[in-house]
């Protein structure tokens, strides 16, 4: 019980084990409001700068043939605020809105993840390999105003798009661009 909490020599199992359990007896203020991306990300981010904590990314993404992107806790939280941002000032989202997010996991999944717990916005996942009818039924189940793919599912997604009466923005994550759709790299 007293061996390092993920190797962080000043943090034991132990005092993370009682500070679970002092919750858990109800000993310690929870919060009313708790955000994942403010109250944790953005927390660790300050600890870095005060150099009370040594720097390690906060995403380490490799993809299958060996490209890295690294990204510290200040990046991520920098790069999120501005996704956040694209979804609320550009696509018009607000807090409670619905996007479904099919991508394969890619840096922009997570990012969107994090943008999402910024904003309020709910997110929806979806797998890589739905089709046009699964699509559909999403969109339509859920009440999404904005969804978010890649060039490979945009084509399924155009198909199906008019029967979507609650949809109003689509954004693509690709190199180039698409009618119709707005590319998150570009506005970010």
């Amino acid at each position: 019980p007293n061996r390092p909490f993920h190797g962080h020599p000043r943090m034991l199992v132990s005092d993370v084990y009682s500070q679970y359990e002092s919750i858990r007896r109800g000993e310690q203020e929870i919060p009313k409001y708790f955000n994942f991306a403010s109250d944790v990300l953005d927390k660790w981010t300050e600890i870095e700068k005060a150099k009370r904590r040594p720097p390690n990314p906060a995403l380490w993404w490799v993809d299958g043939k060996g490209e890295e992107v690294k990204w510290s806790f200040e990046e991520l939280g920098l790069l999120s605020r501005k996704v956040a941002n694209v979804l609320t000032k550009v696509c018009g989202l607000e807090k409670g809105d619905r996007i479904v997010v099919i991508l394969p996991r890619v840096p922009e999944w997570w990012l969107v993840s994090v943008a999402c717990m910024r904003a309020g916005v709910v997110l929806i996942p979806g797998i890589s390999q739905l089709s046009a009818k699964d699509i559909l039924y999403r969109l339509q189940a859920s009440g999404a105003t904005c969804i978010l793919t890649d060039g490979s599912l945009a084509p399924a997604v155009d198909s199906v798009a008019s029967q979507c009466h609650c949809l109003k923005t689509k954004l693509i994550v690709s190199k180039g661009s698409r009618e119709g759709w707005l590319n998150l790299t570009d506005l970010c």
